[in-house]
């Protein structure tokens, strides 16, 4: 039955749907006496620019102006990130502020925005109480309320995206205490980054929900209709599906607090919208775009010879950043099979020859992902320590032979000889699949005997949107068509990859999953048994395994960052054990192209590259514009 949201939002339906079981959650708050005041949030008690004018990678001098264009591939069509609808476009959270807002130089750690202090209890956090900003404003000049922030945690608990409400399943009740002051308590007080995570939601206005119910848009309805935001940047103009810009809001509330200065120093935004990569580029060595992500190694090593590289017009920028390095892979739908037999899925490993692909395609530039945590601390590497196997002891019943063995040998991928032919590892998966009973036909074609009466030779669909994938994946569709596997690359457009995805319609696709330095309940998203079975999440691979849902849950509830770090390692080894994915390269580094009016402070963040905090320099832009057709 369809919520009407104009109804919800009326007082009388918050009081009834959201201030439930009074005494029994003030109970649970008394039960812990370290209920602190602060003017930061932490996951590990400290929090180093607490009492700074700014931050250090920040300029408050910069000057305000200027035009920052991206580009992007596939459309859009909803300026709605988290309803699951849809497309949402690019840039849409510079619309809105959140609670708290993050550092990009200290993991876990955010700083007032919308709130301007918080009272917790920082290691059993049954609840926590964020006080309001009284200067808080929307764009439209109204004052941004506690009763703004429980409209917005309600329609997200109602109508949000599965994942979503899964994100924010442990809380149990959202009340304003007063116009300024708003109140979460959680169903228990294990998970410490709770706080955290409520801090960093977007805040909508009761107000536009109320207006946009009253209109027949509804909150799990795709729309292009402007927002009413409280962020630094509002709706300029939109060209359907094509290009988007954001207009600074000369007004915005927050300019001048410590988070703020020195940033969203771009009087505008453009996104421009490409169908691919590759002409995107072409769209950058134009000047229609003037900040490009670069992600081809090859492009990277090759391709920056054009005459506006020469004549030192764009810049070239390697970021070295602290982060784990983004976890790209192919991702095996087990909900399928024969992608559901683990000893099909570890031959599956055997075929992929990183080794010759990093030689011959990506010029060295790569390195073989070993952990879904790679680059940090959280990895785990060598044998497990006692701590670890203690964690896991309970649950090793549950896992078969092959799985057990994973989880304790000191893992490596397979590694080739780089000659191209992978032989080897081809021969040691075939002698995995033929004792697997997998068999072959006079054709050469594997054959897939389970579960019926008749063999079936084995065809897979491998499901990609972007054109240039083709030709790092050919070299592992060859060789998995050695092996008797008939693989099929299927190419389809944004749209239906978006929704295909959406509901793990597919064999195998790629991935890309960037993780955090601190791991907490997102991760029941990207691999639990709940996430398997819901549509828009990201566990594509259907994991669904009690040991790994039980890790992540021991990794949402450390109380330490040495538990974090073990219940992590733990988890990276079960992930690895399974052969749910075949992770395959990346770096510890990003790599940018930007026209070179761009200024940025001589310290650079080192979790984010952080574009809100530079500038654009007025007097190199007029140099520049004879040969910037676009700039305007």
């Amino acid at each position: 039955m369809e919520i009407n949201v104009l109804r919800m939002m009326r007082l009388t339906s918050l009081h009834v749907i959201l201030v439930t079981s009074w005494f029994a959650f003030n109970a649970i708050s008394m039960t812990h006496a370290q209920v602190k005041q602060f003017n930061y949030l932490s996951l590990d008690g400290s929090a180093r620019y607490a009492q700074a004018a700014s931050f250090p990678y920040a300029n408050p001098q910069a000057p305000k102006g200027g035009v920052m264009r991206f580009a992007v591939t596939g459309t859009f069509d909803n300026f709605n990130s988290m309803n699951g609808k849809g497309n949402a476009a690019e840039g849409v959270e510079y619309l809105y502020d959140s609670l708290m807002k993050s550092s990009l130089d200290e993991p876990g750690v955010k700083y007032p925005l919308l709130a301007q202090r918080v009272s917790y209890d920082p290691d059993h956090p049954s609840y926590v109480i964020f006080y309001l900003n009284p200067d808080a404003r929307f764009s439209d000049g109204s004052a941004v309320t506690a009763h703004d922030v429980v409209a917005t945690f309600h329609t997200l608990l109602t109508q949000g995206a599965p994942g979503i409400r899964m994100y924010f399943a442990d809380i149990a009740q959202v009340r304003a205490l007063s116009n300024a002051v708003v109140r979460f308590d959680f169903k228990t007080s294990t998970n410490k980054e709770m706080p955290s995570i409520v801090a960093d939601v977007s805040i909508f206005s009761a107000k536009d929900l109320q207006q946009r119910a009253a209109q027949g848009i509804a909150f799990n309805a795709v729309s292009l209709k402007p927002p009413l935001g409280s962020g630094p940047y509002q709706v300029s103009d939109i060209e359907a599906g094509r290009r988007i810009s954001y207009q600074r809001n000369r007004y915005y509330w927050g300019k001048d607090l410590p988070i703020n200065r020195g940033a969203y120093n771009a009087d505008r935004l453009d996104y421009i919208y490409y169908r691919s990569l590759d002409i995107a580029f072409e769209g950058f060595k134009a000047g229609q775009y003037t900040i490009h992500t670069e992600n081809t190694a090859r492009r990277w090593a090759h391709g920056y010879d054009f005459t506006a590289v020469k004549k030192g017009w764009v810049k070239q920028l390697n970021y070295q950043h602290a982060n784990p390095i983004a976890t790209q892979s192919f991702a095996l739908n087990t909900r399928r099979a024969p992608l559901n037999d683990i000893r099909f899925r570890q031959a599956l490993t055997y075929a992929y020859d990183f080794e010759w692909q990093n030689k011959a395609l990506f010029y060295g530039q790569y390195r073989r992902l070993q952990s879904f945590f790679e680059n940090s601390e959280l990895a785990a590497q060598g044998r497990p320590i006692p701590a670890e196997i203690e964690a896991i002891r309970n649950d090793l019943h549950r896992l078969s032979a092959l799985q057990r063995r994973g989880f304790f040998v000191d893992w490596r991928y397979p590694i080739s000889d780089a000659s191209g032919f992978n032989r080897f590892n081809l021969l040691v998966a075939r002698q995995i699949l033929l004792n697997a009973g997998y068999r072959y036909n006079a054709q050469g074609q594997l054959l897939d005997c389970h579960g019926s009466r008749q063999c079936r030779p084995i065809v897979l669909e491998f499901l990609i949107q972007q054109e240039g994938l083709q030709r790092t994946l050919m070299p592992y569709v060859r060789h998995l068509g050695q092996l008797g596997i008939t693989v099929n690359l299927r190419k389809v457009d944004s749209p239906q990859y978006i929704e295909r995805r959406r509901h793990y319609d597919f064999d195998i696709t790629t991935q890309t999953l960037p993780q955090s330095l601190n791991p907490g309940n997102e991760q029941q998203r990207f691999w639990s048994c709940q996430a398997a079975k819901e549509p828009d999440n990201y566990n594509y691979a259907g994991i669904c395994d009690a040991a790994i849902d039980h890790a992540i849950d021991r990794i949402v509830r450390a109380r330490s960052r040495s538990d974090l770090i073990i219940q992590t390692r733990v988890l990276d080894r079960l992930l690895r054990a399974g052969y749910y994915y075949i992770p395959t390269y990346g770096k510890a580094v990003q790599w940018y192209a930007y026209w070179n009016f761009y200024q940025h402070s001589t310290r650079l963040p080192q979790l984010d590259i952080g574009w809100q905090y530079w500038w654009i320099d007025q007097a190199q832009v007029a140099r520049l514009k004879p040969v910037l057709r676009f700039i305007n």
